[in-house]
Parts: C-alpha cells; sequence; structure tokens
C-alpha cells in the first residue's frame, strides 16, 4: 500500500493542547511524486475551559487577516475531528503525518483526535520535515531552517497562516526533498 504524506498545519491560541485550543487544522494529501489528492480544513470552537496564551494572543493580534480566517465556520471539534479521520481514510493509502515542525502540530492534532475521536490514524508517529532537511543536506539539526534550505525546494506557494495554506506549501516542500533525497541514491 503506498504512503500518502498528510501535510498537516494547525493554528492555536497556546503552546499545549488542553489549556489552550487548536483554533485551525489544514491538511493537503500528496503521494510521493507531488500529486495533491485531496485537502482538509476546520475551524473549531475553542475549549470549555482553555484560555488563549497571552504571547499568542499578542501574536495573533499581529495577523488580523488569519485570525479572521480561522475564526468563520466554527465546528465543535468533536464533530471537526471526526470529519477529519473520516477524509483520511477515505484516501487510498497508508497515511503518514508530515509538518514543519512535526513535535508542534501532531502534539494538537494527536491530542484533538484521542480526546474527541478516540483513535489517531497515524498511530504514534510523525514525520518532521525538519529533521528529514537535516538528513539530506546532511547538517546540524539548528541549521536545517527554512531560510537555509535549497530555494529550488519551494514552489511559489503562500506562507499565509492559514492553517489550509501552510499544510498545502508545506506538502509541496515535503514532496521536492523527498524527490531529491530518492534521486541522490
Amino acid at each position: 500500500m503506498r504512503e500518502i504524506y498528510i501535510s498537516t498545519d494547525v493554528e492555536t491560541d497556546g503552546p499545549i493542547p488542553g489549556p489552550h485550543s487548536m483554533l485551525s487544522i489544514g491538511s493537503a494529501a500528496y503521494t510521493a511524486d507531488k500529486v495533491l489528492l485531496s485537502t482538509f480544513s476546520a475551524n473549531l470552537e475553542t475549549l470549555p475551559d482553555a484560555r488563549a496564551h497571552p504571547k499568542t494572543a499578542q501574536w495573533w493580534a499581529s495577523q488580523p487577516e488569519a485570525w479572521a480566517a480561522c475564526r468563520k465556520d466554527l465546528e465543535p471539534p468533536e464533530q471537526a475531528m471526526a470529519r477529519y479521520v473520516s477524509w483520511i481514510k477515505s484516501i487510498e493509502g497508508k497515511p503518514v503525518f508530515v509538518a514543519y515542525p512535526a513535535g508542534f502540530d501532531f502534539l494538537f492534532v494527536y491530542w484533538y483526535l484521542i480526546r474527541f475521536v478516540g483513535e489517531s490514524p497515524f498511530s504514534h508517529s510523525a514525520l518532521d520535515i525538519k529533521s528529514f532537511a537535516m538528513a539530506v543536506l546532511k547538517s546540524d539539526f539548528r541549521h536545517s531552517t527554512k531560510r537555509n534550505m535549497p530555494k529550488r525546494w519551494f514552489d511559489d506557494l503562500p506562507h499565509s497562516h492559514v492553517a489550509l495554506d501552510d499544510a498545502v506549501e508545506q506538502g509541496a516542500l515535503f514532496c521536492n526533498m523527498l524527490r531529491e533525497s530518492r534521486s541522490q541514491r
């Protein structure tokens, strides 16, 4: 069964789930050869007892367009995450969670999946684009940032802090890296 790379980006109102909420999720399902199969997005209602982290709220105040985008057409988390699992299961292939940074995005997605759906189609694993860049570039982890990545890896796609835009952009980046990595074998 072929792997399907589910590039995912989340927007949140703080650093961890529970005390803070996932505001928006966007995912783009790519094949290894960079065919965009399908996308998913949802804006979520905040958790009942959660509060925005002051530093995150300050950052959001500087991003009015992205804030407005993630606060329209809100869904209860249990509804959004159930739709997300159904969407993933509708795609033929083995889903692989991909993000930049995966440590942050996967933390929220996994927590929300287990809390509201009781399962994760990704099991317990996620592929981190920055870690993959470290391997491909044969560099140190701290040097494997987007500003140090080759320009040829980037398509002309927006990074708007709208979850779906960022998921599409990061998925294309990952596929370009994967192609180059495999061509070096």
